[in-house]
């Protein structure tokens, strides 16, 4: 748990929550730097994490009040880690609903959560975000975009400043694997299917030149293999 976390997730209504469980005085020290709201850094561990995504879950509030969580998707690498203190990506064209977007005109905090389904992990943080659209800054939105992106269309950049984060526990989280996953770890016993198969094969051309030899000279072995196929 990164030293602002605390600040920002444990409100009051939340700790008196905590506290009717049993957890309030654990959690309490989560919030005793609220008075150094210096900005967070993330490290390299979260730095690897993240630049190894190919997915995140994105929640912005809207003027009603109502959360609104998105979906953000790419090739893996498409999240850039800046000097330890925001992250960015490029943002696509999509549904046209720009809800996410709408939002953050009245409202910049956002709340990411990424997972690694496979490792079971989870990493959960808050931000502020800022929008450049692509007539803004075309060369901030091209330098983002994921050179494996070539059909899809950028049309803005999405900075985020890292206010908190926290990694979760692996507690309930069920393991999903991506086709590419799948065909990594799978990958030695494909090798080895396909390595049989072409024996298998060339055993099969041998045993059909033996017959066709055998058949050609009246090879008794042959007629044997006839015979007892016929009984």
């Amino acid at each position: 748990m990164s030293r602002q976390y605390g600040c920002i997730a444990f409100t009051d209504t939340v700790s008196a929550e905590q506290e009717s469980y049993g957890s309030a005085e654990f959690y309490g020290r989560g919030k005793a730097d609220c008075e150094d709201p210096a900005p967070e850094t993330l490290g390299d561990r979260e730095k690897h994490f993240l630049e190894s995504r190919d997915s995140f879950y994105l929640a912005s509030v809207g003027e009603t009040g109502w959360p609104y969580v998105q979906f953000r998707g790419g090739p893996a690498g498409f999240i850039r880690v800046n000097n330890g203190h925001s992250l960015a990506w490029a943002d696509y064209r999509g549904n046209l609903q720009h809800i996410t977007t709408g939002n953050l005109r009245t409202n910049d905090r956002i709340a990411i959560i990424a997972m690694d389904y496979p490792r079971r992990r989870r990493l959960k943080i808050y931000g502020t975000a800022q929008v450049t659209r692509y007539d803004e800054n075309p060369a901030l939105v091209e330098r983002l975009v994921h050179p494996d992106d070539t059909e899809a269309v950028a049309e803005r950049a999405i900075i985020v400043t890292v206010n908190a984060f926290d990694w979760n526990c692996p507690q309930h989280i069920t393991p999903r694997y991506t086709a590419d996953e799948i065909g990594d770890a799978t990958e030695a016993l494909r090798s080895r299917v396909s390595t049989l198969e072409r024996k298998n094969a060339q055993l099969r051309r041998q045993l059909s030149v033996m017959d066709a030899t055998g058949a050609a000279a009246g090879s008794p072995l042959l007629s044997g293999r006839m015979e007892a196929s016929n009984d």
